[in-house]
């Protein structure tokens, strides 16, 4: 029974560290290809991947007489919608301010599950994630008091994504009772791979040769296999696991965790500057991400979920 409670936990953990670097890397990436360019790269590699294991037989993928219709929607809620909001936001603003604005996931998340899942948190559940989120204003009020530029625009964009974002946590919550999770990480990896490709495709001017040259340059190469196998194949199979175990409010509250991770990657890596107040906020998100896990319940979906 430990080691079931604190499976989800850790695959949380790993799933919140591997987004936090995802802001660094894609703003690596678009200084050498497009948006849709490098998500396209990102998808492709991500979805070939992830056939090479099925037909290994490493992994199992069963859709025949399951709702397709439902997974098809998570899919164009995230990665279609949000990827889309997600990068064009990174690309607008800071890698550390972008981290900020996804944090807020767990709030909508919060309100979605009570509304459509009957997953309401308990009292102490809903401290720590209030803690959390007041990390996050704390770090972006205090922020907002600095030398440190605004970009409304590029903020509200992520707003999109923030909601998009929670409309996935919910379906994915939603559909653990007829989808593992690798199935829905399938799903989502193709979706991607299609919309990305034809969106980049139809706005190219040049050959096919010349859209897949820029692999060749380690500018985008790396941060592409970043993106592809760590960020889009591991990191979604951890968050489709943790959802399928926990209470959407549970998982989606690591996001919070993934924004210490994007400060410090773009502290660390892209010589961004680091505040006081981002310290003092990151330990509120981090106590606040681990005492709603704590106080939380091992939910099994197939038994607690409604409907």
């Amino acid at each position: 029974m430990e080691k079931k409670r604190y499976l989800p936990l850790l695959a949380g953990i790993t799933f919140s560290v591997l987004f936090g670097f995802t802001f660094m890397f894609t703003k690596e990436g678009l200084e050498s290809v497009s948006i849709f360019h490098l998500l396209g790269f990102r998808f492709s590699l991500a979805a070939i991947v992830m056939t090479i294991l099925k037909y290994l037989g490493f992994i199992k993928i069963k859709f025949k007489g399951k709702d397709l219709k439902s997974l098809f929607l998570l899919a164009t809620a995230q990665p279609g919608l949000y990827f889309v909001f997600e990068t064009l936001g990174v690309n607008m603003t800071a890698s550390s301010e972008a981290g900020l604005m996804i944090s807020l996931i767990p709030v909508v998340v919060t309100i979605m599950a009570a509304v459509f899942l009957n997953e309401k948190p308990s009292k102490k559940q809903l401290v720590f994630v209030i803690l959390s989120v007041a990390g996050v204003i704390f770090i972006t009020l205090m922020k907002g008091s600095t030398d440190v530029a605004n970009n409304y625009l590029g903020l509200l964009v992520l707003m999109g994504a923030v909601i998009t974002g929670g409309i996935y946590n919910i379906l994915s919550r939603k559909l653990s009772l007829d989808f593992s999770p690798v199935e829905i990480t399938y799903m989502m990896v193709w979706y991607g791979t299609v919309l990305f490709n034809i969106i980049a495709l139809v706005r190219y001017k040049g050959t096919l040769i010349d859209y897949i040259k820029p692999l060749t340059e380690t500018s985008v190469l790396i941060p592409v296999f970043y993106l592809g196998i760590l960020a889009s194949v591991v990191a979604f199979f951890m968050m489709n696991y943790t959802l399928s175990r926990v209470q959407a409010s549970q998982a989606a509250v690591f996001a919070n965790l993934t924004t210490v991770v994007s400060i410090i990657a773009g502290v660390v890596f892209r010589g961004e500057t680091f505040y006081w107040f981002q310290f003092v906020g990151a330990a509120m998100i981090i106590i606040g991400v681990w005492g709603t896990n704590y106080y939380g319940e091992l939910k099994q979906p197939a038994e607690e979920l409604p409907g």
